[in-house]
């Protein structure tokens, strides 16, 4: 495992790390920890996160990654939001390592328990791994809604253990010659499951930095692949459109090397080909074989991962109608070399596989009606790494009905035999005129026009499930502030938004860089927005409708 890049890069092997995690382990345990404790983890440095995640294990505890502060933080209110969490998991420690080492005071006044990580590393190694059953919890996930009403999803270690071994499999792990390179957070699912414990348990080289050195310099991302001959990372859209754009501005062409690269992985939202277009494009200068994307279909209730493509295919697209898309619910697909192709008469979606083993997938109407291929409904899982319920502040909630299905929420059909296509989200879906718009359509749209920071533009339900149901645009630029270019700004967004769905948006609201509330990784917060932003979308909607 190498961490402390770009200023001090350090190498350690899987064997000294599982040494340290004995030592943290056998320090819990000398005070007091029983099996089955929760155990909250806030540490920034993978160099920490790597053997206090193993030794809460080793220790027979279950793990939860607290949210980071960042230096806009309203500390009290980080300590009060941390202590609801800590509350709903059942927790009374929290094991603080750099660079939140000095948070232990404002802990301590809310009367929460804490060890520093690095005062742990000198105590006695754990004389013996505590054995925990299958159905015990290895890990609490929190979900990235209002921290004010934390949730978190109940991972145990059968589904950590089915999940992983499913994935290594699924991706043809070469587990001698494989690299991984990650700036994920671990305290996202991705960054937890995918990028700490896969390489951790099958002993891959791992080569970790943190969101912030990649949020930095962006650039050190394909840097690292190229120093280290890294095989295999993952992001979501946003990473893949802003290094796209870094490296196309690149003048050497010798600048990387990223010939070694076979696993590109997007997932955890609707794949945006334009982001991955951008990224493979601008890749190939340098040597980045464009198969190596792997769109996939993951979230936090089935573990992390649910469906991947085919290896080696790339960004694999089902194109469909748009009109018996939106009006049918059918996804009725648009041959090559059709005329339409290219136009607003089609809507296009990445394919992304079939379910991992020991998972299935269906598709429900709202009655609970299995459909048939090409029909879109709901997608409902089964399986070993599927989460049996939820932690909330009212207490447990069970996830799956009686014959063990879980709900997803998502929009989506079957094609090929069992391939999964993700459409979106139920609840953001906008219905007006008898259509079902996708929010993920408009967002593209007003993405398109320059000025817009790609991959920070919203698409919000106003009114929804009412006759009087409507969407507004929200946005990000860097030219906001100027009122006249805003104006500019505005109508151009509203009419490239018309052109791509055939209705014109409510309102179109222009933000400067960093103002829409965004997940911890780095994805933009729909039904948040709208209620963030609600007073500006009405203002926005009554200029205009002056205007």
């Amino acid at each position: 495992m190498v961490t402390g890049e770009p200023k001090e890069p350090a190498r350690r092997t899987w064997f000294e790390v599982h040494e340290q995690a004995k030592r943290v382990a056998g320090g819990l345990v000398s005070k007091g920890l029983k099996p089955g404790s929760a155990v909250a983890v806030l540490a920034g440095a993978p160099a920490l996160i790597a053997p206090t995640v193993q030794a809460v294990w080793l220790s027979g505890g279950s793990v939860t990654m607290l949210h980071q502060p960042t230096q806009r933080t309203d500390l009290a209110e980080w300590a009060a939001d941390t202590l609801r969490v800590l509350q709903m998991i059942g927790s009374e420690l929290v094991l603080l390592g750099e660079p939140f080492d000095a948070l232990g005071p404002v802990l301590a006044e809310k009367g929460i328990g804490f060890h520093l990580i690095g005062d742990l590393l000198d105590a006695e190694p754990l004389a013996e791994i505590v054995d925990s059953p299958e159905d015990e919890l290895a890990l609490l996930q929190l979900t990235s809604g209002s921290t004010a009403d934390p949730k978190a999803v109940k991972i145990t270690y059968g589904n950590l253990h089915s999940n992983i071994k499913a994935m290594a499999d699924r991706a043809e792990f070469d587990y001698d010659n494989d690299v991984m390179v990650s700036w994920l957070p671990t305290f996202h699912d991705m960054g937890m499951v995918g990028f700490l414990t896969v390489p951790m348990t099958f002993a891959v080289e791992l080569v970790k930095i943190t969101p912030v050195e990649f949020l930095t310099g962006p650039l050190i991302w394909p840097e690292l692949i190229s120093r280290y001959r890294g095989t295999v990372t993952a992001a979501p859209n946003f990473a893949y459109a802003i290094v796209g754009r870094r490296l196309a501005r690149v003048d050497d062409d010798d600048a990387y090397d990223l010939s070694t690269l076979r696993l590109a992985l997007n997932g955890a939202e609707p794949v945006d080909e334009a982001a991955v277009e951008s990224f493979t494009s601008a890749g190939a200068r340098f040597k980045m074989p464009p198969e190596c994307v792997l769109a996939a279909y993951g979230m936090a209730e089935a573990t992390l991962a649910v469906s991947f493509s085919p290896l080696f295919t790339g960004l694999w697209l089902d194109v469909v109608e748009t009109e018996a898309l939106e009006a049918g619910n059918k996804a009725v697909p648009v041959p090559e070399g059709d005329p339409r192709r290219g136009t607003d008469d089609v809507r296009s979606f990445a394919i992304l596989g079939p379910p991992l083993d020991r998972l299935e997938a269906q598709i429900v109407d709202d009655e609970g009606t299995v459909l048939g291929e090409r029909q879109v409904g709901q997608i409902r899982l089964r399986g070993d790494a599927v989460t049996p319920g939820y932690l909330t502040m009212d207490g447990p909630v069970d996830t799956q009905d009686a014959e063990g299905w879980l709900s997803t929420g998502d929009l989506g059909y079957l094609v090929n035999d069992g391939m999964i296509v993700i459409c979106g989200r139920a609840k953001d879906v906008i219905i007006m005129g008898g259509r079902n718009i996708y929010p993920t359509d408009i967002e593209r749209a007003a993405t398109s026009v320059e000025g817009v920071r790609p991959g920070n533009a919203v698409a919000v339900r106003i009114d929804a499930g009412s006759r009087r149901e409507r969407f507004a645009v929200v946005l990000e630029s860097k030219l906001a502030g100027d009122a006249d270019i805003e104006r500019t700004l505005v109508k151009e967004v509203a009419a490239r938004v018309r052109d791509a769905v055939d209705m014109r948006p409510y309102a179109v609201v222009v933000l400067p860089a960093g103002s829409l509330p965004k997940t911890p990784s780095g994805k933009v917060k729909r039904a948040a927005t709208a209620i963030q932003y609600a007073d500006k979308i009405a203002n926005n909607a009554a200029g205009n409708a002056k205007g």
